[in-house]
């Protein structure tokens, strides 16, 4: 058969490359801020101004006028929301998509299929990275973890990765090689999962075509299992199955060695996809959720071992015979910590997904290092070892310095160490202290920020980490720019191929179904869509479609136009980064947390919030049973200076709440819209005196402040009357003050038992 003569595009290679490297940067940056902020909260007073004479400014000015101009830009909750999706959507896609283009070309030896669906892809990404900076610094978010972006970027999101879908099967259909390689299994079974994902996880109505806000399209429970089914599976399916995929082309590139077996490939696959979109309910252990799903989730996770630890075993086992190279190629050190990571980390998981280990680690610190074990390790340490194949090989020449590329990974390395086993120390200590009660019954840390400071030790030493973590960042810039520097780039790559013979499509006598199903890659795409759908449907459907499995409570009403405002004040700032919003059927919690009506949280309470703000992490204490808990004042005080009412908070303080109007222009259409879009049953009355409405509970709040606290009464004495009402801060305590009053008795009256 002739030979064909074509070329591989590394251009398009290069740029996300270089967006790899930009974005990570920028992203461990952001990391290490939130993480400073945990023990130095006064960065943003710092940084813009304070009138605070025990904190240091840059400006040296009694004033908090700067940090208040800021409008909250720099706030923790947006920042960790900057960090989280900056690394996810912006440094591992762009890696994944460094591998995926190098690689597909290489594996079915053709060029890509469009060389302008490339860029479309690349320009669309990088422009929804950009906007997704833009609005959270404005504080537009929809607080969904994971999933934080507002409605056009969900749909830019979803115009970005249909094009990259359709430009690799379309590529995959024109292919020189007639099977298909285990690693573009994990890309096309990546790419099915996180559309079904996505799509389904962002169902969300905009209040109108020409404003940004939205509010989901599920309520509560049914928001936090579709949430969770998301949220742990953009882990899986975003954060590992298309990194998996890299490591089953560029580790065995790197060893110069074959995959160890090609049968536990197949196995590895195909359970992995199967099993793992079935274990989301195991954030969700001891909450609100029905009993059966979590049960689900929890049963899934610990399966999971297997599929996980084979995938890690092929691929440290690809390296028998290649360990001397190990001492001496930092790219192999990369990758063999990586796979190590990858495999602790989906140990631990499952381990945390069980019952007895979840009631202790969940909220805790415990979470947030084992996420890092498998960001820091099993993300980092692939894209970095990725990103130093490539360069010298696309530039045609060597590594600038070895020495450095070394020194980069034991800087790494040590940031995962000073990273992960602070915060698990953190997360046994927290977990510990919340469950102890004294011989008499009481709490014995009955303070939360007992728990709080006990643990500040162990976020210094976090912060340490992540600084050895940025500096190795920093070092692979210098050696990359370096590199590029002395090197020459190959935008075409020549290359040849023989055509693809035309065989039917059935399969042979003697070949092996999956050997058939290879070549067959249509078929391949919808197997790996029905794998991935039947452990979807099976949760996530009767959830959807039930009523009764959320039982109306009689007394739960909906929030008042006030209390909305409110509430979207509180998604604005990222609240729900720090504090929970569910308290558990246990002793502890229902005693630290039980306000004055000592119920732990009921599905039915949660039947008007879109989204559900339950939270995943407790820096601060859990609010679901704050209403009437603390006076309005307390709240106001708290607000403009956490340490004023809390000594030793790390808390930043929110100043732009108290000197900002609130917008009411949309209070009203927020209304109709609950109203007209998800049968919220406010009366005609309600909505017609909604202004009225939010103007008497505004003057309640403003009046339980003047009486319980002089000194703010005093400080609005000469200012215009009924200024305080109109500020953002009295609808976010209307909101904080409803917040568990709905339950006050220990009989709660259901729709089925009236």
């Amino acid at each position: 058969m002739e030979t064909q003569k074509f070329s591989y595009d590394n251009n398009i290679v290069r740029a996300f490359l270089y967006a790899t490297i930009v974005f990570g940067i920028i992203g461990f940056t952001f990391g290490l801020t939130a993480a400073l902020m945990l023990f130095y909260p006064e960065l943003p007073e710092f940084l813009f101004g304070t009138d605070d004479p025990g904190t240091m400014s840059l400006h040296g000015s009694e004033s908090l006028q700067g940090l208040i101009n800021t409008h909250g830009a720099f706030g923790f909750g947006r920042i960790r929301m900057l960090h989280t999706n900056t690394v996810i959507f912006a440094f591992v896609c762009n890696i994944v998509y460094v591998g995926v283009y190098y690689s597909t070309q290489r594996l079915l030896k053709t060029r890509m299929y469009s060389d302008t669906l490339s860029w479309f892809h690349f320009w669309t990404w990088q422009l929804m990275i950009v906007a997704t900076f833009i609005t959270f610094f404005m504080g537009i978010n929809t607080s969904k973890e994971y999933a934080e972006h507002e409605w056009p970027i969900d749909i830019l999101i979803a115009i970005s990765w249909l094009t990259f879908g359709i430009n690799m099967i379309l590529t995959i259909k024109k292919r020189r090689v007639r099977h298909l390689y285990v690693a573009i299994w994990f890309y096309l079974g990546t790419w099915v999962a996180v559309l079904m994902l996505h799509i389904f996880n962002n169902l969300e109505v905009p209040l109108s075509f020409s404003g940004w806000k939205s509010y989901s399209a599920y309520a509560g429970v049914k928001d936090a299992i579709v949430q969770w089914w998301y949220g742990h599976n953009a882990v899986a399916f975003v954060l590992t199955t298309p990194v998996l995929g890299l490591m089953y082309y560029f580790l065995p590139k790197a060893a110069d060695r074959p995959v160890f077996s090609y049968k536990l490939s197949i196995i590895h696959f195909w359970s992995l996809i199967f099993v793992y979109i079935w274990a989301g309910p195991h954030h969700l252990q001891y909450t609100a959720l029905p009993a059966w799903a979590q049960a689900v989730g929890t049963g899934f996770s610990i399966m999971l071992i297997a599929p996980s630890w084979g995938g890690m075993l092929n691929g440290l086992l690809t390296l028998r015979g290649a360990w001397d190279k190990v001492r001496e190629n930092p790219i192999l050190k990369f990758f063999v910590v990586a796979v190590t990571c990858y495999g602790m980390a989906t140990f631990e998981g499952p381990l945390l997904a069980t019952k007895n280990i979840n009631k202790i680690g969940h909220f805790t610190d415990w979470v947030i290092g084992h996420v890092h074990l498998g960001a820091l390790g099993w993300n980092g340490f692939m894209a970095f070892g990725v990103i130093y194949y490539l360069v010298p090989i696309m530039w045609r020449t060597k590594i600038w310095s070895v020495k450095l590329a070394n020194w980069h990974f034991w800087l790494g390395t040590l940031g995962i160490i000073f990273y992960a086993v602070p915060m698990y120390i953190a997360g046994f200590t927290q977990g510990l202290m919340w469950k102890q009660f004294n011989p008499d019954g009481t709490l014995l840390w009955k303070n939360w920020l007992d728990t709080v400071t006990a643990i500040i030790p162990y976020y210094k030493l976090r912060f340490v980490g992540g600084l050895f973590y940025l500096s190795g960042g920093l070092l692979m810039v210098v050696n990359v720019y370096k590199t590029v520097r002395k090197g020459s780039f190959q935008k075409e790559v020549p290359a040849e191929a023989p055509a693809l013979a035309n065989i039917s499509n059935k399969r042979k006598e003697g070949e092996g179904f999956h050997l058939w199903l290879e070549r067959t890659p249509m078929l391949l795409t919808v197997l790996s869509l029905l794998t991935i759908s039947i452990g979807s449907m099976v949760e996530i459907i009767p959830t959807l479609s039930l009523k009764k499995s959320v039982p109306t409570i009689s007394a739960v009403k909906p929030y008042s136009p006030l209390e909305l405002e409110g509430r979207d004040l509180y998604i604005r700032e990222g609240c729900n980064a720090c504090h929970s919003q569910m308290v558990r059927p246990f002793r502890d919690e229902i005693v630290r947390f039980n306000g004055k009506n000592g119920q732990y949280s009921k599905a039915g309470e949660f039947v008007y919030d879109r989204p559900f703000l339950w939270g995943s992490k407790r820096t601060g204490p859990d609010l679901h049973r704050e209403g009437g808990k603390n006076p309005s004042s307390w709240h106001y005080k708290h607000m403009f200076n956490p340490r004023s009412t809390s000594a030793g908070s790390i808390m930043p303080r929110y100043p732009w709440l108290i000197a900002n109007n609130l917008d009411r222009s949309k209070m009203i259409d927020k209304i109709k819209f609950m109203k007209s879009t998800y049968d919220v049953p406010y009366t005609k009355a309600q909505i017609d005196s909604a202004d009225k409405w939010a103007d008497n509970q505004a003057a309640k709040i403003v009046k339980d402040i003047f009486v319980e606290a002089a000194d703010v009464k005093k400080v609005y004495a000469n200012r215009p009357k009924g200024e305080l009402e109109k500020k953002e801060i009295v609808a976010l305590i209307s909101y904080l003050q409803r917040l568990g009053t709905d339950i006050k008795t220990t009989e709660i009256k259901t729709a089925s038992n009236n």
